[in-house]
C-alpha cells in the first residue's frame, strides 16, 4: 500500500524553460544553443550544469547566480511554470489520504518560490535547504523522513533514472519513471529504466490508479 507519494520537481511538476531561457539570456547565447547543450551533457551522464561551464569555460557557476540575482534577473516561477496535471493530480492525492511530499535538486530560492505557490502538499523541501542531493543515498533517506513511512509504502516520482528512478529503487523506495521532459522521453523506454521502475506513467494524474492498489 502506498501511503506517501514524493515527487521530484523540475520537469516532473516544473517546466524547465523559463531556468535554462534565463542564463542563456544572462550569457548572451542564443537559448537553443544552451537548451541542446544541456540535453547533451545530461544524455552522456554529466551534471546539467555543464553546459554552462562549455559555453564559459572557467566560470565560477555560484558567482554568476549570485550576479543574477542582484541585477534581477534571477529565478523566478509562477503557475505558468507548472504542469497542467499539477494541482489537480495533488489534490487528488491529498483528497484519498496520501502524503503527499515535494523534493528535488533545487535551490533555497526555488524552494521559496514554490512555497509562495501554496501547492496541495505536506511537505516541500530542496536540496538546497536539506544540504544534500540526488542521488546520494541521505537524500532519499530526508525523503522518508519527511513522508514518515516504510520504503516500501513510499512511492517517488521522477523523469530522470540516475537521480530518481535508479537511487530512490536502491533506498527501497517504490518508484515511478514519468515520461515527460526531455530525460523523461529520452529514457522511457530503456530497458533498464523500465525494469527499475515499478511504474512508468505519462501523466501525474496516473498516480491515482497507483495508490488506489
Amino acid at each position: 500500500m502506498i501511503r506517501v507519494v514524493a515527487l521530484d520537481i523540475g520537469e516532473t511538476l516544473v517546466r524547465d524553460d523559463r531556468y535554462w531561457a534565463s542564463w542563456a539570456d544572462w550569457l548572451g547565447v542564443p537559448r537553443h544553443t544552451l537548451a541542446a547543450l544541456v540535453g547533451a551533457v545530461t544524455a552522456q551522464g554529466r551534471d546539467n550544469a555543464d553546459a554552462i561551464r562549455l559555453l564559459r569555460p572557467g566560470i565560477d557557476i555560484g558567482a554568476e547566480y549570485r550576479a543574477r540575482e542582484a541585477a534581477g534577473q534571477g529565478e523566478q516561477l509562477d503557475d505558468g511554470d507548472l504542469y497542467d496535471d499539477v494541482r489537480p493530480a495533488l489534490n487528488a492525492l491529498r483528497d484519498a489520504g496520501v502524503r503527499v511530499i515535494i523534493a528535488g535538486n533545487q535551490t533555497r530560492r526555488a524552494g521559496a518560490l514554490l512555497r509562495a505557490l501554496d501547492l496541495p502538499v505536506d511537505q516541500l523541501a530542496t536540496s538546497g535547504e536539506w544540504g544534500v542531493a540526488k542521488p546520494h543515498p541521505d537524500f532519499y533517506a530526508r525523503v522518508l523522513d519527511a513522508g514518515k513511512a516504510a520504503p516500501g509504502e513510499t512511492l517517488y516520482v521522477g523523469d530522470h533514472p540516475a537521480n530518481d528512478v535508479f537511487p530512490a529503487r536502491k533506498a527501497g523506495l517504490v518508484t515511478a519513471h514519468l515520461r515527460r521532459g526531455p530525460w523523461g522521453h529520452l529514457w522511457a523506454d530503456d530497458p533498464q529504466v523500465r525494469e527499475a521502475a515499478d511504474y512508468s506513467i505519462d501523466s501525474l494524474l496516473d498516480l491515482l490508479d497507483i495508490v488506489a492498489g
